[in-house]
């Protein structure tokens, strides 16, 4: 693939996506909590934002009433002060979403709601199935009728299904995960109970929270310190945790898996979550200082300043400076109005979409030796404009040097890392990146300093190593049920 097909057909998909945030809330005390979803998942919008949604229902009334909305767009623009006064419950789930399995349209947005035998239930998704395809065809021919094509609804209908042969709903969202193989947080709202469950590899987190007499599950602590909850604690890897009034937090740990064989998502700790989250006890923060130490120690460079791409560079670059003594600084100013989505500026016309999220700083860089540090080189479209910018606004020398190793694989759990031959690193040497993308010096973090990097912790290294914790899916999964 030529290099200027990748530039027109890929000139904004550079920054890797996360699938969807996910948060739950249940009021002992009786309390609306629409709003409180709202807010918690104004906190999670960088894990998604294409589309949102709410789903409440009060647990005294009358058991088959859920009310939802959801639409296309950002938190504050698909939810008003009346739409959140309508939504009247004391338990609810919320979700925001970014389309790597099923489009982008409204009816692929959560949470899903079913209304079935016993009553409803109410379900956020975060994370891919590698064996969503096979599951909704079993599902369409025992007569299933979808409404989305995303495979959180092959698991909203399997916890349905088994709900009818179970004694609870946590005993069913149980036999449904025998079934389902993936990546996988969920958040589930039956009549009386907020349920939260892990894949047992662990790959998305999820945590749990409390406020006065209220439990939270969420993506993120990030989301608990918005809403001014306490961190209780993360949901364990293949745990289902059943949130009651007469019970508190009960824990089944049927699925857990040896602690050697949990895989979560590096890129939680290298891009995703926000630098105030923690996740299984590790600050995401910290997580990218040392990163950056770590790029310090193994390859160093001379130079005059050290400079983070934002945001997620900004911390290794710090971390990088501490190690290396050189001075950290501001290179780059972002357009803070500018989200993942916006109307993106046509190959022909001289506004270019790099420069209208990031422009340089000259007297910060002029007549100086650059390192210039950035999360990840995904198909290197960003990456040699940005370090065009930086030469014309008179960088003397630009270091790039990258907080994660180079993808060479696609991921199948809920990233969007795409196929290999759109990668810039498959089947090229770093020298041969380094010459693309135009950096007088380019080095990426080593693999084996992963694991530091989040204390030891298992961790999935598949989209570097090719080395997937489940064996990938046999067909493409991504958008799979539109064919």
């Amino acid at each position: 693939m030529n290099n200027k097909y990748i530039h027109e057909q890929y000139e904004e998909d550079e920054k890797l996506k996360e699938e969807c945030g996910v948060f739950g809330i249940y009021d002992f005390d009786g309390g609306d909590v629409a709003s409180t979803i709202y807010y918690g998942l104004f906190a999670l919008q960088h894990r998604g934002q294409e589309s949102c949604g709410i789903a409440v229902s009060d647990t005294n009334g009358p058991k088959g009433s859920v009310k939802s909305h959801k639409g296309m767009g950002l938190v504050n623009e698909v939810f008003t002060p009346e739409l959140l006064e309508g939504l009247k419950g004391d338990i609810g789930v919320g979700h925001t979403r970014y389309s790597t399995a099923g489009s982008s349209t409204r009816e692929n947005a959560q949470p899903l709601v079913l209304n079935y035998v016993k009553g409803t239930l109410g379900l956020a998704h975060n994370g891919n199935l590698v064996n969503a395809p096979e599951l909704r065809r079993e599902l369409e021919y025992t007569g299933a009728i979808f409404q989305t094509t995303i495979d959180s609804e092959v698991i909203a209908y399997h916890i349905a299904r088994e709900r009818i042969h179970t004694a609870s709903v946590e005993e069913a969202v149980s036999r449904a995960m025998n079934k389902i193989k993936g990546a996988y947080s969920l958040i589930v709202m039956s009549p009386r109970k907020l349920i939260g469950a892990r894949d047992p590899y662990g790959f998305r987190p999820l945590c749990i929270g409390k406020r006065d007499n209220a439990y939270i599950l969420a993506s993120e602590t990030c989301a608990l310190d918005t809403i001014g909850a306490s961190f209780v604690r993360d949901v364990e890897p293949g745990e289902i945790v059943t949130i009651t009034p007469q019970k508190g937090i009960e824990s089944d740990k049927s699925h857990c898996l040896p602690k050697g064989q949990e895989a979560r998502c590096i890129f939680e700790y290298i891009y995703f979550a926000r630098p105030d989250t923690h996740i299984d006890g590790v600050s995401v923060y910290q997580s990218r200082i040392l990163s950056g130490k770590f790029l310090a120690i193994d390859s160093p460079v001379e130079a005059d300043l050290v400079v983070g791409v934002p945001e997620s560079g900004n911390a290794a670059a710090l971390g990088y400076s501490l190690q290396s003594g050189i001075p950290y600084g501001t290179a780059f100013v972002k357009n803070g109005y500018v989200g993942r989505t916006f109307i993106k500026p046509k190959q022909s016309n001289r506004e270019s979409s790099v420069r209208v999220k990031l422009n340089v700083l000259k007297e910060a860089v002029n007549g100086k030796r650059v390192i210039m540090i950035d999360d990840s080189i995904v198909r290197g479209t960003t990456s040699d404009r940005i370090v065009r910018m930086l030469r014309e606004a008179g960088a003397k020398e630009v270091h790039m040097r990258v907080s994660s190793p180079p993808f060479l694989h696609p991921c199948y759990f809920g990233t969007d890392v795409p196929a290999e031959d759109q990668l810039i690193a498959h089947n090229r040497t770093i020298e041969e990146i380094r010459q693309v993308i135009g950096a007088d010096s380019l080095a990426y973090l080593r693999t084996e300093r992963l694991g530091e990097m989040i204390g030891g912790m298992g961790h999935c290294t598949a989209c570097f190593t090719g080395d997937y914790p489940i064996a990938p899916p046999t067909e493409d999964i991504r958008g799979s049920f539109e064919k």
